[in-house]
């Protein structure tokens, strides 16, 4: 993870997904399987796939080991995979 990750997705301007524009205001979330910032709609899609208990478990526990437990995650970068937020 680089270290301006707040820089990189609080405030981004796209959902890797599908390209939709992100507004300031609009909520947006991350990929459970990329990591990448998404938009609901597409977080929406992503929870449906058969895979993605077993993706998001396996995502949320690499990144308590590389995050959480090295950085006590002060700025909540591992829950931002399952709660919105806005820029």
């Amino acid at each position: 993870m680089a270290e301006n990750w707040k820089e990189t997705i609080y405030c981004a301007t796209e959902c890797s997904s599908c390209h939709k524009a992100l507004k300031q205001d609009d909520k947006r979330i991350l990929s459970s399987y990329s990591n990448d910032v998404i938009c609901l709609n597409c977080k929406w899609k992503e929870e449906r796939k058969p895979d993605y208990e077993e993706a998001s478990k396996k995502m949320i526990g690499q990144c308590m080991m590389d995050i959480e437990l090295k950085q006590s995650d002060p700025e909540g970068y591992c829950y931002s995979h399952f709660y919105p937020y806005q820029c």
